[in-house]
């Protein structure tokens, strides 16, 4: 039976009554927030937000950092009917004003002064704009409202006038909107349904087992719909708690004291944990090192025979006692029992070296316009498997297409483009599949593999195609590049970009002999040069021909999302970097 959110998190708010539903610090302090004040909460907000004229079918704008009150607003503009849409606290003024406007704002809630002087930059140039909430802080400005002159407003729209909105909804009924990043020009807005995210979120608790013991933290974009399936809507399915993290540079401290059972991770923050592990296990002594090194090649035998529900190695007990269960505990990972990649292709690389401390990284693979997730890997035997994204969501369906594109179908495929007919027919075929964009192939046991961007793939000046994604992964295996991109459509030869990881620079440059003290410097120093050159040479050698990268440039600088080259999810904006750097491709050419 199809079912709204509302009805399940009322449901679920009054089964879990007196638990602990959100933590957060105040003061260095963690506060909880039982689940009926969180359920309180959104209703009293609801009401508020009506009293401040949000209308039904209308959006309320979130821009702010994960916290409870992103939770609350958006649930409430949920139960006063309305459609919250997230927007990325990186975003610039005009990227708030093109969302604000195209979703059709009532309401913006924003977390502070700086967020706040983006909408008050661009309020004039939203006509269905009624009132700013700031979640902290208060401003003299007549339209903005501090949180908490909210319970005040509430008391001038009923409970009976909220639950008719709240009854008047449908499961089938828009009731977010998930605005996507936008590697090309503005982004579209995905509409998610009632059932779309009550009947993805069941089947993602169902196959977790999840229960109201977990714990869940919350630090990744609320913007993203991996960020809401994982710590705003499972967590109600199950009465679980969710952490939210102070911010991204105490992730790891916060980790300690969370201990999480369930961790989600883009591939940028295992990429992180990995590197700085690497840097300590560098600075141990010899014996230590020795033991690491033996504990490792355990860990890997073990962890690839669980794959296939094969005995683990005799002495993998003895690795994990003595290396593995400290390395957890370390990392706040000693009671976690699902580490989840997803959002971005993650390389071989640090799958094997996390697999190798007996913590097995699973891939789900999936996107906004199928709430999520479209395949889910457990890590339990034949149920996973290192380097593929697992089998598809039970009761939904995934195939290949006569060209490589992977289609997937189910109720977990979104209503469509907001106000993009055209996008949404070129997306869901008459048939009712989803047509990803992404190339991949689908093996015996049904795991699902990506291996490129059907929009991506490079088509050389001599005709052949080659996938990007694919070599790009390897070029990281480069120790000290970060990023790789590959150039060569309608070129004669293929030629990349690097980027360098600055955690891993000072070792690599003294690895290479180099004289050179920073980025900068290594960008273009010739004895680092030949040392990447090097190591380039061994990745070429698992190449075919056309796709051996005959040049390379280093950049002195990351990429990043201000800088233009990433969106808020990490994911490379190709048109962007080509254009922005299309001095030095050109140089490769010469």
């Amino acid at each position: 039976m199809k079912r709204t959110i509302m009805e399940v998190f009322t449901e679920n708010a009054d089964k879990y009554g007196d638990r602990v539903a959100l933590k957060f610090k105040t003061d260095g302090q963690w506060k909880e927030t039982t689940w009926k004040d969180y359920h309180n909460q959104v209703r009293v907000t609801a009401r508020a937000f009506m009293a401040l004229g949000l209308e039904k079918g209308k959006a309320v704008s979130i821009l702010g950092n994960n916290c409870p009150q992103w939770f609350v607003s958006d649930l409430a503009g949920v139960f006063a009917g309305a459609v919250p849409g997230g927007i990325y606290t990186t975003n610039s003024p005009d990227q708030c004003q093109y969302i604000a406007s195209h979703s059709e704002a009532n309401i913006a809630v924003v977390e502070n002064a700086e967020q706040l002087a983006k909408f008050k930059k661009i309020k004039n140039q939203l006509p269905d704009l009624k009132a700013i909430v700031l979640m902290n802080g208060s401003d003299p400005d007549d339209m903005v409202y501090a949180w908490n002159e909210l319970p005040k407003l509430a008391e001038k729209v009923s409970e009976k006038e909220l639950e008719d909105r709240i009854k008047a909804q449908k499961p089938d009924d828009c009731c977010t909107l998930i605005y996507t990043s936008g590697t090309t020009g503005n982004p579209k807005g995905v509409m998610i349904t009632h059932d779309n995210i009550t009947w993805t979120c069941q089947q993602v608790v169902n196959l977790l087992k999840g229960n109201h013991e977990d714990q869940v933290i919350s630090y990744l974009p609320l913007s993203h719909i991996a960020e809401q399936v994982v710590s705003l809507h499972c967590p109600y399915l199950m009465g679980c708690t969710t952490w939210f993290v102070e911010s991204l540079d105490k992730l790891g401290e916060n980790l300690a004291e969370v201990r999480p059972t369930l961790f989600l991770g883009v591939p940028r923050v295992w990429e992180k944990i990995q590197a700085k592990m690497m840097a300590a296990g560098a600075k141990n002594p010899p014996l230590k090192k020795k033991i690491a090194a033996w504990a490792r090649k355990q860990g890997l035998a073990g962890g690839y025979a669980e794959q296939e529900g094969k005995p683990k190695p005799i002495f993998y007990g003895l690795a994990s006692k003595l290396v593995f269960s400290k390395v957890r505990e370390k990392l706040g990972f000693d009671r976690c029992r699902l580490f989840v990649s997803s959002t971005a292709p993650i390389a071989m690389d640090t799958l094997e070296f996390f697999l190798s401390l007996g913590i097995p990284i699973t891939e789900v693979y999936g996107m906004s316009e199928c709430t999520g997730p479209a395949t889910i890997s457990i890590p339990e035997p034949f149920k996973y498997r290192t380097g593929w994204a697992g089998p598809e969501v039970p009761g939904t369906t995934n195939k290949i297409a006569e060209d490589g594109e992977v289609l997937i179908k189910g109720r977990h495929v979104f209503k469509g483009y907001f106000k993009n007919d055209a996008a949404t027919a070129e997306t869901i075929d008459k048939d009712g599949w989803l047509h990803s964009g992404d190339i991949g192939k689908i093996d015996d046991k049904g795991f699902l593999k990506i291996t490129d961007r059907k929009k991506e793939l490079i088509i050389t000046s001599g005709g052949e195609n080659i996938p990007p994604q694919v070599l790009e992964a390897k070029l990281r295996s480069i120790p000290v590049v970060a990023i790789a991109i590959v150039i060569g459509d309608r070129r004669k030869f293929m030629t990349a970009l690097f980027t360098l990881d600055p955690e891993k620079l000072d070792q690599e440059l003294i690895n290479a002999g180099s004289p050179a003290k920073n980025m900068a410097e290594a960008a273009n120093c010739p004895t680092f040069r030949a040392y990447i050159q090097q190591k380039l040479d061994e990745v070429n050698a698992t190449f075919a021909r056309v796709q051996t990268i005959k040049k390379f440039t280093i950049l002195p600088n990351e990429f990043s999302v201000e800088g233009g080259e990433l969106t808020p999810t990490m994911k490379l904006k190709r048109r962007i970097i080509n254009t922005k750097y299309s001095k030095e491709i050109e140089e490769m050419y010469k």
